[in-house]
């Protein structure tokens, strides 16, 4: 593959924007037509680029070369990963065999990392229900992500689901949190090995006597069940190299400050421009009138005394 250089400062910004850090930025998530979407899928993709707005893009083209599970068939994907820098994907797709089928993955250098695929059952749509527009979630909110039913440990399938969805929908990730800023939670259910609840609640604090408030759930939709169909988990060698972190905690550049080792550590300092020739002279005008007048004292002093000696000599 051709190796491209940037050639504009922007271009270079963009790259290094892109470039492995200690400290990620947040993931993005990438929502892709297949060849073929019913009705049921199309509302299901249009509502996770709601819930995921302003951290998510969405392309409506249809996309025939893109078949997740095959080979050859991620390179497309592959392609749109790295052009906009999303690490997660939904691809969504409908065939006789099956139906209201939606791929749920996760990338790594911009290659599919891992897969599970699920199918739409009982999907309801946010406009299916009535509440109080007022404790609607707002956009780009920290969700709680609540996952209920033993099945999250025990079976490979649901752990690997867990995982998916908890990068789908967490967001950034953030040290110190304000709780009066979580107002949406994901519920998910295990109710069987293969199949999961889906629904998507409002947060209602309430006054309960204590510092802690009561918290009420109001659900606001979509709702939906995910069936688990297929899956392909990362291979040992992949998830060891994906897992890896630096010990080092990123620290902050400091401006115009050096470290020598004989010196040790120095500072530069910038002194603006002396402007002399602008610069007004002080107001001295007392010391000048008095030196004026003192002037004027001796000037006549001589004037007198050169008269009286002319006076004399007549």
């Amino acid at each position: 593959m051709e190796i491209r250089t940037p050639k504009t400062h922007k271009a270079k910004r963009v790259l290094e924007k892109r470039a492995p850090k200690l400290v990620e930025n947040g993931k993005k998530t990438l929502i892709l037509h297949g060849t073929k979407t019913s009705a049921t899928l199309s509302a299901v993709l249009m509502e996770l680029y709601r819930l995921k707005k302003g951290g998510a893009i969405k392309y409506s083209r249809r996309n025939e070369n893109i078949r997740p599970f095959e080979s050859g068939g991620e390179t497309s994907l592959e392609f749109f990963s790295q052009k906009t820098d999303c690490s997660i994907f939904a691809y969504g797709s409908h065939t006789k065999k099956r139906p209201d089928n939606l791929v749920l993955g996760r990338m790594y250098d911009h290659h599919v990392y891992d897969l599970i695929e699920v199918g739409i059952e009982n999907f309801k749509s946010l406009l299916s229900f009535s509440y109080d527009k007022k404790i609607a979630p707002h956009e780009g909110s920290k969700p709680f992500i609540c996952f209920t039913g033993e099945g999250f440990e025990n079976v490979p399938e649901l752990k690997q689901l867990k995982e998916v969805l908890t990068d789908l929908f967490r967001g950034e990730v953030v040290e110190n949190l304000n709780l009066t800023g979580l107002d949406r939670a994901y519920i998910c259910t295990a109710i069987s090995p293969t199949k999961v609840f889906l629904t998507h609640c409002a947060i209602k604090l309430k006054k309960s006597g204590t510092i802690v408030p009561r918290i009420e759930l109001v659900e606001v939709g979509p709702s939906m069940d995910l069936v688990i169909r297929r899956n392909r988990l990362p291979n040992d060698g992949l998830r060891k190299e994906a897992m890896k972190s630096s010990k080092d905690k990123p620290k902050k550049k400091l401006k115009n400050v050096d470290q020598d080792d004989v010196l040790g550590k120095r500072g530069r300092i910038f002194i603006p421009e002396q402007e002399i020739g602008k610069k007004p002279l002080p107001d001295k005008s007392k010391g000048v009138k008095r030196e004026r007048r003192e002037g004027k004292l001796k000037k006549n002093k001589e004037e007198g005394s050169a008269s009286k000696k002319q006076k004399e000599s007549e």
